[in-house]
């Protein structure tokens, strides 16, 4: 053999190394990112619980950090700009987007679950600015924890 031919082989598998870490490399990182598609899609699956399921769960959230949603009453909108304390109620809303629909759509369902006196209701304490959004008839999503009172 040849001084040439010697680099030659040299060369080439040197040249097949490098595309075999590439590909590798490549193919890591497209492993990384599917699993960060996947484990987002997961975490944010269920956005949140309703009042009823709160309600189901019979204090087991109690300490918990929890994400609820409910309609609002704006009757029980009490907000003290001093200390900054938001307090309201709100009522069950089905979590369903299909029993929504059923009932007759978001602005039918917020408005039956504020006027029915026996719906499942929880109170809500904020700390902090007043949502500009917050009024009768809204959905609220709260994120917060649940005290041993049910507040």
């Amino acid at each position: 053999m040849t001084d040439q031919d010697l680099e030659g082989s040299a060369s080439a598998q040197a040249s097949s190394g490098g595309r075999i870490k590439f590909i590798v490399g490549g193919l890591l990182i497209v492993a990384a990112i599917i699993y960060l598609i996947v484990t987002s899609t997961q975490a944010s699956a269920q956005y949140f619980l309703t009042v009823d399921e709160l309600a189901d769960l019979k204090g087991s959230e109690i300490g918990r950090d929890v994400r609820v949603s409910g309609a609002v009453i704006g009757d029980t909108v009490a907000y003290d700009p001093e200390t900054l304390t938001l307090k309201f109620t709100v009522a069950h809303v089905p979590g369903d987007n299909s029993e929504i629909e059923a009932q007759g759509g978001l602005g039918k369902v917020l408005y039956d679950a504020v006027n029915d006196p026996d719906r499942a209701r929880i109170e809500v304490v904020y700390i902090g600015p007043k949502p500009d959004l917050l009024r009768h008839e809204a959905q609220a999503i709260m994120t917060g924890e649940l005290g041993e009172d049910g507040v």
